[in-house]
């Protein structure tokens, strides 16, 4: 009887030692944008600009800062690709924005040489007038 009393015991005494340490779970970490980069080389940084025009901007405002902006692939070396367009989403989410362009470069270098560009300013000249709102998203491709 003494016996049958101590055999809960040693029960679980033997799955205790018997249990297995595990390790804590990992915690993932969100990519930077250095992650993005090494993780797949052959990704482009794309530079996405999207603008909402002053409500009192005329076609012809519009149309010479999209002539501006398309002429800066053929003043600025380190743009590598460029496109642009007109919203016409039927979704009505685009908050004001109208206008899109993105641009296209091999490395953050790149895009930094644009940035202070004499061309990227002056065209900066041009916009300023008739520019409601900006938005900017710069990325790098999967």
């Amino acid at each position: 009887m003494n016996i049958l009393r101590l055999l809960p015991l040693l029960l679980l005494g033997l799955l205790t030692a018997c249990q297995e340490e595990l390790p804590p779970p990992a915690v993932e970490t969100p990519p930077t944008m250095e992650d993005d980069r090494t993780a797949s080389p052959d990704s482009l940084l794309r530079h996405a600009v999207f603008f909402a025009f002053k409500d009192d901007a005329t076609p012809a405002q519009i149309d010479s800062v999209q002539q501006a902006f398309s002429a800066l692939p053929e003043q600025i070396e380190q743009i590598r690709d460029f496109e642009w367009g007109v919203n016409n989403s039927p979704e009505g989410l685009n908050k004001g924005f109208t206008h899109a362009f993105f641009l296209t470069f091999h490395s953050e270098a790149d895009r930094d040489a644009y940035l202070p560009h004499p061309a990227h300013q002056e065209f900066g000249r041009i916009l300023g007038p008739h520019l409601k709102d900006v938005f900017v998203v710069d990325y790098w491709t999967r």
